[in-house]
């Protein structure tokens, strides 16, 4: 690495959260860009590096790039200035001298199970009874009697274990089916319905990622209970999706039917202004989610295929059924 380079990464090293040399020519931080993990303040995915004659910057949790001459001048202007002069001084005219490449790291992937270690909820009475009324396989899910106390054994997610309850278990696969994360249901009415533990904190949290096919139509829903009603869909687990980062070909949003509720009408219009298609319900549907319309006795794949809209024609709709 070029020795002016050297010298003004270790400068601006005090400036940088977590800070360590992970090898010669490899530096890394937490990204004073993004801030990195909020939740998780020892994660540090920004990173140093040296590419032929140039130093780059990359982050691997925001995705920002540049060379070490702009991202100094965006963390220290004065030490930029400095930075500068003593380059030009060696002959570098600027410019050119600081070209991004993308790095190339080579990280060891993750080893996850691919099952759970528990009993299907087929296998307990009170989950069975729970799921069969919802009109749901209780075959598909699993089931713990003690949620806290199983959940610290494959992540230490409790620290004190108080009040543990049974819950039903939705298992969150990537899409070489392996486990990545699981969300717990509740069956009781005075609990947090969905808890969600991310066993690799980097995976999206998406449900059905294992049983899709990908060149067909993939429908998102809001919740995995009302993903079972449909074909070849996933469901959000507490988030938003950046689909585009999936690579999917045709893909359609099933947000609930709450024309009152802001957050949602605030999503579909989002959805529409991004030119992505969108489920609008009819009038006549007047239950408010997948599961209760099924529950009421219609048709899912019908009315999914027969309200999907996108563009002028999607605003037009969602315009007449905010109103109702």
């Amino acid at each position: 690495m070029d020795i002016i380079d050297s010298k003004y990464i270790g400068l601006v090293s005090s400036r940088l959260q977590k800070f360590k040399k992970v090898k010669a020519d490899l530096y890394n931080f937490r990204c004073p860009i993004c801030g990195d993990s909020q939740k998780h303040k020892n994660k540090a995915r920004g990173y140093l590096y040296q590419v032929k004659t140039n130093t780059n910057f990359k982050c691997h949790n925001c995705g920002a790039s540049s060379s070490l001459n702009n991202f100094l001048k965006q963390i220290d202007t004065t030490l930029h200035k400095q930075y500068v002069m003593e380059k030009f001084k060696e002959g570098f005219a600027g410019g050119r001298n600081f070209v991004v490449e993308e790095p190339k790291f080579e990280f060891k992937k993750p080893v996850f199970k691919k099952s759970l270690d528990l009993p299907r909820a087929s296998e307990n009475p009170i989950a069975t009874k729970y799921l069969e009324k919802r009109k749901i396989d209780p075959s598909i899910f699993y089931f713990t009697k003690e949620f806290q106390k199983w959940t610290n054994t494959h992540k230490q997610t409790f620290h004190t274990i108080h009040r543990d309850e049974s819950r039903v278990i939705i298992p969150l696969h990537d899409t070489d089916k392996n486990l990545i994360g699981f969300q717990g249901r509740s069956l009781g009415p005075n609990s947090v319905k969905y808890i969600t533990v991310m066993l690799n904190e980097d995976a999206p949290k998406i449900y059905g990622l294992d049983k899709i096919d990908e060149t067909k139509p993939i429908y998102i829903t809001e919740g995995p209970f009302d993903s079972t009603f449909v074909e070849n869909s996933v469901a959000m687990c507490g988030s938003d999706l950046d689909i585009g980062s999936f690579g999917w070909g045709s893909h359609i949003w099933v947000f609930d039917n709450e024309p009152r509720n802001r957050e949602i009408v605030n999503r579909i219009s989002k959805t529409i202004d991004r030119g992505e298609q969108v489920i609008i319900w009819p009038s006549q549907v007047i239950e408010k989610d997948i599961n209760d319309m099924a529950l009421a006795g219609h048709n899912i794949m019908s009315l999914l295929e027969s309200n999907t809209y996108s563009g002028l024609e999607a605003k037009v709709k969602f315009n007449n059924w905010k109103k109702v």
